[in-house]
């Protein structure tokens, strides 16, 4: 008579191989529908440095940044010169609170690497825990391995990675199985991918000691600041010329004792809070605007329409601070006008 736990182990195995299958069958259809890929980056390394210079704030990142990619390059001209090359891992880790350029920089960098010739394509994969852990057995491997798939020739970005490792979680937890896969991975495609791990600091360095060989992975630790009151100002000042608003001078200082009073930390949103506050600011002034009986809508000119004051930017801050302000979705960081 057959064991039913063979049975069973058999039909596991084979419902195993069918999602593996299936998984792999979706992964490769998405890879064909070019519609879904953004066109490849063609600027050269000088449009990159540009891009990167003209970013508000962000000076220490900046440099870490050269000296990056100054070392890698110099390291490109040894080997080509026949002398032997420094073997170490490109991979990195960024700390920092959120909306502090985090995801930008991460971009940036797949595209030098491109334009200096150590990746392919250049493109990033972004990622969260959800992305690389599943609900069940078996489940973790095959989802981080599409992903890696699709962020060969890349960069492959791990935002709040610190969630893959959690201490304290009761039960079974996936995520040290998504940790070892990507490491056995970030060897094998040591020339094909770079991975960047990305989160609050003090989270991800207990991630980095979670694992033994974790730390080692990476080369280099990048610190993203708070952004400083002066340059929250200057951002939202940014995102109100690309949307052909403008903010006036009282609006300026009120904006600066909104942000020189906010509590900074973790949970401080930094890019992403000035993003907040300025469309909060939209609906102040359209409220406004159409509240005045004296003067109809239709007949508001120009700089009325483009006009954001103090009252509009004091408005936005209470509604923030009475929690009546709805979460908007990350956008790219905003770069200081031409």
């Amino acid at each position: 008579m057959t064991n039913p736990l063979d049975d069973l182990l058999r039909g596991v195995n084979v419902l195993r191989e069918q999602v593996r299958q299936s998984l792999d069958a979706e992964g490769d259809w998405l890879e064909r529908l070019g519609v879904r890929s953004p066109p490849p980056d063609s600027r050269s390394l000088e449009e990159l440095w540009a891009e990167l210079d003209s970013l508000v704030g962000l000076e220490s990142v900046k440099e870490q940044v050269r000296a990056l990619v100054a070392f890698l390059q110099v390291q490109g001209q040894r080997l080509e010169r026949g002398l032997p090359e420094v073997a170490t891992s490109q991979h990195l880790v960024f700390l920092g609170n959120p909306g502090t350029g985090k995801t930008t920089i991460a971009r940036l960098l797949a595209h030098m690497y491109r334009s200096m010739g150590l990746l392919k394509k250049g493109h990033l994969v972004e990622v969260d825990r959800a992305g690389l852990v599943g609900e069940y057995v078996g489940m973790t491997a095959l989802k981080t391995e599409r992903v890696i798939r699709r962020a060969l020739d890349g960069v492959l970005f791990i935002d709040e990675a610190y969630a893959l490792a959690r201490p304290a979680q009761r039960g079974v937890d996936f995520g040290q199985e998504a940790v070892e896969t990507l490491l056995k991975r970030m060897e094998d495609h040591r020339h094909r991918l770079v991975v960047i791990v990305a989160g609050y600091p003090r989270l991800m360095h207990q991630f980095l000691d979670s694992n033994p060989g974790l730390r080692s992975r990476f080369a280099r630790e990048l610190t993203f600041p708070d952004y400083s009151t002066d340059e929250l100002v200057a951002i939202t000042e940014l995102f109100a010329l690309q949307n052909e608003y403008r903010v006036t001078g009282d609006a300026a200082e009120e904006l600066r004792r909104i942000f020189g009073r906010v509590e900074r930390g973790e949970g401080f949103g930094n890019a992403r809070y000035a993003r907040t506050i300025f469309e909060q600011a939209l609906n102040a002034q359209a409220l406004r605007l159409a509240a005045t009986h004296e003067k109809a809508l239709e007949r508001r000119n120009a700089d009325e329409l483009m006009s954001l004051n103090e009252t509009d930017f004091a408005a936005a801050a209470r509604t923030l601070s009475e929690g009546g302000a709805r979460s908007f979705p990350r956008r790219r960081l905003w770069r200081r006008a031409s």
